[in-house]
């Protein structure tokens, strides 16, 4: 595959202690689009020194509605939509360049390498995620705190791995999670029962899914060898998952209460 019918596509919003790293390993780009809603700490200067980076503002009202804005400033036929704290690695950057997709071939998942403060871990509850594709036809959707691509058509695997490395303060991290856990509980509430996964059937019990989750990162994932990063990781998701269960258990407590 030509790069050059690649235009790798980031959503921004205050990611100062991540940007440069991201860019970094978008230097075979002709064009990056960016689309940010409102950054305020620095994220634009180093966006606008890049003399390949186009920047569209555009106010924040959902991750999909976000991606889906973007899709319609890329000019070539094929997105690499990434996070502001995503780092390819220099194996799939050169992947990207031997892929010979077919008619049939929609787009490409990677798998993560997730990083604490630059220390990659042995394993993370991060899936892979759908990020090369055939701009025409694609369409992302809400789903609870995220978003999805919409594809007709093949999705195979790259070989290469995306580090994941957010370096914003923990302090930034616990807001948005309060935020997800809203929309999460929101999600699980209201999906019919039938078409949830496993997973999310235990997470929406509430209490059993922190107690789970916390021994599946350490020893299923290998995160207790890890060392200080791996607890720090554990910990993370033991307490988003604690958010979540509070979330749900105050909407059934406010809802009994009525």
């Amino acid at each position: 595959m030509d790069r050059d019918t690649i235009t790798p596509l980031l959503i921004t919003f205050n990611e100062i202690q991540n940007i440069e790293r991201t860019l970094s390993k978008l230097d075979w780009a002709r064009r990056i689009v960016v689309i940010d809603s409102g950054s305020t700490d620095g994220t634009l200067d180093v966006l606008a020194g890049n003399p390949r980076v186009e920047i569209v503002h555009r106010p924040f009202d959902s991750f999909a509605q976000q991606c889906n804005f973007g899709l319609t400033q890329i000019r070539t036929g094929w997105v690499l939509s990434l996070d502001a704290d995503y780092e390819l690695s220099d194996g799939l950057i050169s992947e990207l360049a031997r892929l010979q997709p077919e008619p049939r071939d929609a787009g490409y998942k990677a798998a993560f390498v997730y990083r604490i403060h630059g220390r990659p871990l042995r394993g993370t509850l991060y899936p892979p995620r759908t990020v090369l594709y055939r701009v025409e036809g694609a369409h992302y959707e809400n789903e609870g705190h995220g978003h999805r691509i919409r594809l007709q058509g093949r999705i195979s695997a790259l070989a290469g791995a995306i580090y994941h490395d957010d370096r914003k303060p923990l302090s930034r991290w616990l807001g948005s999670q309060l935020k997800y856990a809203a929309r999460e509980a929101q999600h699980l509430l209201e999906s019919p029962r039938e078409r949830l996964g496993r997973a999310d059937k235990i997470r929406l019990l509430g209490w059993p899914a922190p107690i789970l989750v916390l021994g599946y990162v350490l020893f299923a994932k290998g995160a207790v060898l890890d060392g200080k990063a791996g607890w720090f990781y554990a910990f993370q998701r033991l307490l988003a998952e604690v958010l979540l269960a509070l979330e749900l258990l105050d909407r059934r407590l406010t809802d009994a209460a009525k």
